[in-house]
């Protein structure tokens, strides 16, 4: 059956939702400001370095050169038909949703919830730093929701670029099957156009049309053919591997012809077996018409990927497959909040399956609420369309649900399926935040409310001893942006503490644990006893427990209680106060009262139990280590070591890339405040870094006397 309604503009078939993903300053926005160019969408190309790019909207993008919230735009894109050269759909339209994403480790979230719904990704590489700390993220990210890849490696006209350096690193550093499709001709200050390996033709971009508009396509010179002959060898070889259609033919010696060699090509990346690399400049605009090109033959339509798998909430056993057609029951994944100052709440989602019209009612497994769709909107950055309907395979926004969060499944109604939310890591950065008058009290508490709502990495809580509001996120930056955003979004000026470090506790060996609650006034008392034990868990297994409570000495009717008194304690520890992780509870033997046993009386004595738990065990202090990467030029290079030795640092490797120094090391986030400007200062501000969260660690003895009496005043 045919899954297209015939209403829709864009076939299935001829839709791509792909994202653009890398390490801060690889370009991702540039590249996107030139897919949007070179597609007609826009008639200007905007810079990075001007304030001026279409996709980084927010006034702090712009200010600070970096994108921060994931922007959706989409585009059109008419493949060219050249003689001699097979297209998958020949002079057909196609439709491209774009999500170009952030770079900096403080807003990985936004990667994150954006690689949930898109089909495929453009993972951008700067010619000259190659393989960063953040495009390994960006990669894990990639690889853990199953999404095909095409390789760009940009910034080829900068001094130091070699394309076949990052190319061996995609390979090594990645571990990705990488092959070559588009190999540039030249580069730095030579960078002319690309050789097509597929093809085996070379493109020539003209130096008179400064936007890159102008190419032409000739025939491979000698030393160019050798380079074509050698990559092209290699892709046939690569493809017949691992698809077998074409390793059949090779095998059997027959003739592959182009249009087996781009299908099989199309069939390995769909399938995450191989990974498409093209090199050029998206700044000096050449490259990206041909890299267009193989986003429409090698990454896939909706169609082409496997169907979603939902659950049903009833029971989490039943899986329910959500069939891409727009005559299917109407399945979204919502993935994105936002706060518009013209429209309110955005609710950003992906369709698996059906269609969407405007003043259509959703239904909400989560909340088992049903809600009605106001508007529907498709957006091009910050600027909206409205449109009627939203057809399955499709991304936009709808405005009119209230009650959504990230992650939220909608779906027709009462058509009971889950589908998996993103996932995102834990904040590890903590200030207080106040408002600097009586009067915006109840304008802060409304503000940092909408944008934890938008932002799964932003939480806000009151700390219940001394009343204060304490914000946390994933960075510096990002707390620093959420402040900032507080002031001109919605007009709250405020006062902020120091930043604090998220610690967490963890014990260190097996230990007993009895807790006891016992009140008798007159009248109706309290009583609870529990008799535990407890031991370290593997990292990152969190809490986990068991009962072995036999002969009825705690009624069923209060383990639940119990368990609720554990992952209670679990959430101070005894040292600092901090959250305890990675710890194996068994709930052994304890005592009831017929009369004044309750299940407030048997978490409280859990709790206890914890506790006391907790003191026999050792229990030590963990700090936040981060993977730092600096690179600087070779003169600098002592400086910059010495200094993170003074941080605590342990350098890791070092590398040479040109004149750059790559030094590497685990530093505790602690020691890495202020390390912006002490870098700076140090390399004549010629040194740049990155960091990303890495693993806990042990505080060391001498420490933790220093971080108790900061936390505890």
């Amino acid at each position: 059956m045919n899954p297209n309604s015939p209403e829709r503009q864009h076939v299935l078939e001829r839709t791509r939702n792909i994202g653009i993903a890398a390490h801060i300053d690889a370009g991702k926005t540039t590249l996107t400001e030139r897919i949007l160019f070179y597609t007609g969408m826009i008639h200007k190309i905007g810079e990075v370095h001007h304030g001026s790019a279409t996709t980084d909207w927010m006034e702090q993008e712009r200010e600070r050169g970096i994108t921060i919230t994931s922007a959706a735009v989409t585009t059109e894109w008419w493949q060219r038909v050249e003689e001699g050269t097979f297209k998958l759909f020949p002079e057909q339209k196609q439709r491209i949703n774009i999500i170009d994403t952030p770079g900096h480790v403080d807003f990985t979230a936004e990667v994150e919830r954006s690689l949930r719904v898109l089909d495929g990704a453009i993972v951008v590489f700067c010619g000259v730093a190659g393989v960063q700390p953040q495009t390994e993220t960006v990669w894990r990210q990639a690889t853990k929701y199953h999404v095909p890849r095409i390789v760009f490696v940009n910034k080829m006209d900068r001094t130091g670029a070699d394309f076949d350096r990052v190319f061996g690193e995609v390979k090594e550093k990645l571990g990705a099957n990488a092959v070559r499709i588009l190999i540039p001709i030249g580069s730095e200050e030579n960078l002319k156009g690309q050789i097509d390996v597929v093809n085996r033709k070379a493109v020539y971009f003209s130096d008179d049309d400064k936007f890159g508009s102008t190419y032409t396509v000739k025939e491979l010179d000698a030393e160019q053919k050798k380079i074509a002959d050698e990559a092209y060898n290699e892709l046939l070889n690569a493809v017949a591997d691992v698809d077998e259609t074409v390793g059949e033919k090779f095998l059997m010696e027959e003739t592959v012809t182009l249009e087996d060699l781009k299908q099989g090509i199309r069939r390995a990346t769909i399938a995450n077996k191989l990974i498409p690399v093209a090199g050029g400049s998206a700044f000096k605009n050449k490259g990206v018409q041909y890299l267009l090109d193989a986003v429409v033959d090698y990454l896939p339509s909706p169609l082409d990927i496997p169907a979603a798998i939902g659950m049903d909430p009833e029971n989490e056993e039943t899986r329910i497959e959500v069939e891409t057609t727009d005559h299917g029951k109407f399945v979204a994944l919502a993935f994105k909040l936002w706060a518009d100052k013209f429209v309110g709440k955005l609710v950003f989602f992906r369709v698996y399956s059906g269609v969407v019209r405007k003043g259509d009612t959703v239904y909400n497994p989560r909340t088992r609420r049903s809600e009605r769709v106001g508007r529907l909107i498709q957006i091009q950055a910050n600027e909206h369309k409205d449109i009627d309907a939203c057809y399955a395979g499709d991304i936009a926004a709808m405005v009119g649900l209230k009650n959504v969060t990230t992650g939220d499944t909608l779906a027709a109604m009462n058509h009971d399926v889950v589908l998996e939310p993103p996932t995102f890591p834990e904040p590890v950065i903590s200030m207080a935040v106040e408002p600097k008058t009586k009067a915006d009290q109840e304008k802060l508490a409304l503000a940092l409310g909408r944008l934890s709502e938008e932002d799964p990495t932003f939480n806000v809580k009151t700390d219940e001893e001394t009343g204060q509001t304490i914000i946390s996120g994933m960075g510096e930056l990002h707390l620093e942006i959420i402040i900032d955003r507080l002031r001109r979004e919605f007009k709250v000026d405020a006062n902020t503490g120091a930043p604090q470090i998220a610690y967490r506790e963890t014990i260190t060996i097996a230990a007993g644990g009895e807790g006891k609650l016992v009140k008798q006034s007159g009248g109706r008392g309290q009583y609870g006893h529990v008799i535990l034990s407890m031991k370290p868990n593997e990292k990152g297994k969190g809490l986990t427990i068991e009962n072995k409570v036999i002969g009825g000495t705690i009624p069923k009717e209060y383990i639940n209680a119990v368990y609720k008194g554990v992952n209670e304690a679990m959430s101070n520890g005894i040292i600092a106060g901090y959250p305890v992780v990675d710890v194996h509870v068994e709930i052994l033997d304890g005592s009831y009262h017929d009369v004044d046993s309750n299940e407030n009386a048997f978490t409280m004595a859990a709790i206890f139990a914890m506790k006391d738990g907790f003191k026999k065990a050792k229990s030590i202090l963990l700090e936040p280590i981060m993977a730092v990467e600096v690179s600087t030029p070779d003169d600098y290079q002592g400086d910059v070591m010495g200094d993170l030795n003074r941080r605590r640092g342990q350098i890791q490797n070092m590398e040479s890339k040109g004149k750059l120094a790559i030094v590497r090391a685990n530093v505790p986030l602690k020691e890495m405040f202020g390390y912006s400007t002490a870098v700076r200062t140090l390399s004549s501000g010629r040194a740049s870094y990155a960091m990303t969260p890495s693993h806990f660690e042990q505080v060391p003895s001498n420490i933790v006397e220093e971080i108790v009496s900061d936390r505890l005043g």
